[in-house]
């Protein structure tokens, strides 16, 4: 098996104008979305060996929510708070076994241009959707990209 790297947005967060934007916190909303990605992710048996998440207050919340199921626990990766490139998702998969799953947690428009660097796929990441890159050679293919509402369904 290749590596592969999971990519999973924060859920629905407080509206800009609520307060600075590293602190906005999850809504009620995006905390359901956070613990579904997770419960969704568990249910298709998906084990990871690191979880990263972006400093800022809702990527913690939802990688602490999503990684309840996962049975991993996240830490913080400054890269991914904002600017997370090709180079930096390389430089951390570098460290990982051949097979390993990675997981990040983060932020748009980072992930989609991710996503877009790696495989050449447009995605619209939505918040609290998932997508997932098999990694090999010099590129890597897009093998899921699951929506809110996709992985609330998988969850149940």
């Amino acid at each position: 098996m290749a590596q592969q790297l999971w990519l999973l947005r924060h859920g629905e967060a407080e509206p800009h104008e609520a307060k600075e934007d590293a602190d906005r916190r999850l809504t009620a909303r995006g905390e359901r979305q956070s613990a579904a990605a997770g419960a969704a992710l568990a249910r298709l048996g998906l084990e990871f060996s690191l979880a990263l998440t972006s400093p800022r207050v809702r990527a913690r919340e939802t990688a602490r929510l999503a990684c309840e199921s996962l049975g991993v626990a996240p830490s913080v990766h400054e890269a991914l708070s904002e600017g997370f490139d090709r180079d930096e998702a390389r430089a951390i998969m570098k460290g990982q076994e051949a097979d390993a799953r990675v997981l990040l947690v983060g932020h748009e428009p980072d992930f989609s241009q991710l996503v877009h660097d790696l495989t050449g796929a447009r995605a619209d990441l939505k918040k609290g959707g998932v997508a997932a890159v098999r990694l090999g050679g010099g590129g890597g293919d897009l093998i899921v990209l699951l929506r809110p509402r996709e992985l609330e369904t998988l969850a149940v």
